[in-house]
């Protein structure tokens, strides 16, 4: 899976988009081609709604479907709909729902995959209908060297968000030994060779895990961290797996600091290792802490939701309001919308976004934050980490 200030926000485009409003009907066609006005289309998420990793899918959600939201009640109508399709974040379920996402005909663009996993096994189904698709989170490397079209990426990849998680461990933490274990998936181990290759001779000893929700018993693993002598251990996976570690790590006495990635980032480690237990466990992002959000992004999504927002809301806001200025701008056809997103430069609430030719965020508006686990038992902003 899957980082200045006082930017406008990222609807700008909501004020721009309201002198379009006239040209909103329900009209739509039942193929690829443009119904008459800029009305009657879909924009789709596809991630994770339920399953172990869910908190993380549903952050996204609800940052895409506010933008969406917001967008609609500007134009007086629901002029796009919002369609949703859960994944679970699994590899294993992800071509069958993408299946059935690419055989509505009204569908314009994807917010998602988040998950790398799911990422490799949905894409080639997106590809092949020709969706173009903005993923907020998933961040193995790989994804932009398959040749998709229409994937891209609008947050840094892990040849940032390793670097930078190990230059924490070696500046920050002066950690001289370090164990690096993941959860076998796309995302986990790809970004756990990262650290590995950067932290070279300091990693002492590593290890696998099941994925989440597979395992719950740790204790080979805390053996051998305790064995090592490690004083910081890397987790490359999510959240779950990675509170029940850090539950049964403090249980055996160790007092290192765990580390992982943005899979990490999220209420429900601490929920799984208990609060006190995470206290100072810390996490990396590609992602900027949500105070640093423009505009009123922070205070409309607790009003619509009744939660504040978390890991990367505010980026699948930008992603949804990409396709809605495209949309807006006449794309509307899946073709026009790809050729729009080769050539945007979209100023958002969390970032700003340039894709390069084979997907990627543009290597300018790259950033990887720390952040780390406090007695709130969420992870609150630490450090920004210089990715170059």
């Amino acid at each position: 899976m899957r980082q200045v200030l006082a930017r406008a926000i990222g609807g700008v485009a909501i004020i721009g988009l309201i002198a379009g409003a006239a040209a909103c009907n329900s009209s739509s066609s039942s193929d690829d081609t443009a119904s008459e006005g800029n009305c009657g289309y879909k924009l789709a998420f596809f991630g994770a709604l339920t399953g172990s990793a869910a908190n993380l899918g549903v952050n996204i959600e609800q940052g895409f479907e506010l933008a969406i939201d917001q967008y609609n009640k500007a134009k007086g109508s629901t002029c796009i709909e919002v369609a949703k399709f859960d994944s679970q974040g699994e590899a294993s379920v992800a071509p069958g729902v993408a299946r059935s996402l690419v055989a509505d005909k009204k569908i314009l663009g994807i917010v998602g995959p988040p998950f790398s996993g799911e990422s490799e096994a949905a894409d080639p189904i997106f590809e092949s209908a020709g969706i173009p698709t903005i993923s907020p989170s998933a961040t193995r490397v790989s994804l932009s060297t398959k040749g998709w079209k229409v994937f891209h990426r609008a947050v840094a990849n892990d040849d940032a968000q390793g670097p930078a998680a190990a230059a924490y461990i070696k500046d920050n933490l002066k950690a001289t030994k370090v164990f690096v274990a993941d959860d076998q998936s796309a995302y986990g181990a790809g970004l756990a060779d990262v650290v590995k290759s950067k932290l070279g001779a300091l990693v002492v000893a590593s290890d696998k895990t099941e994925g989440d929700g597979k395992q719950a018993d740790f204790s080979a693993l805390v053996q051998k961290v305790q064995s090592s002598g490690a004083t910081a251990m890397f987790y490359g996976g999510y959240y779950t797996n990675a509170g029940i570690i850090r539950k049964q790590l403090t249980a055996a006495g160790w007092k290192g600091t765990m580390v992982g990635g943005d899979g990490m980032k999220d209420p429900g480690l601490s929920k799984a290792s208990g609060v006190q237990a995470a206290v100072g466990t810390v996490v990396t992002c590609p992602c900027s802490p949500p105070e640093a959000a423009g505009g009123t992004f922070v205070n409309d999504y607790k009003a619509k939701w009744n939660q504040d927002a978390g890991t990367y809301s505010d980026v699948a806001f930008d992603a949804a309001n990409i396709f809605l200025q495209g949309i807006d701008a006449g794309n509307t056809t899946t073709t026009k919308l790809n050729d729009y997103l080769k050539t945007v430069n979209y100023k958002g609430i969390a970032n700003t976004y340039k894709f390069t030719e084979t997907g990627e965020l543009d290597p300018n508006f790259i950033k990887v934050w720390a952040f780390k686990f406090d007695s709130s038992g969420d992870a609150k902003a630490d450090v920004e980490i210089k990715t170059s």
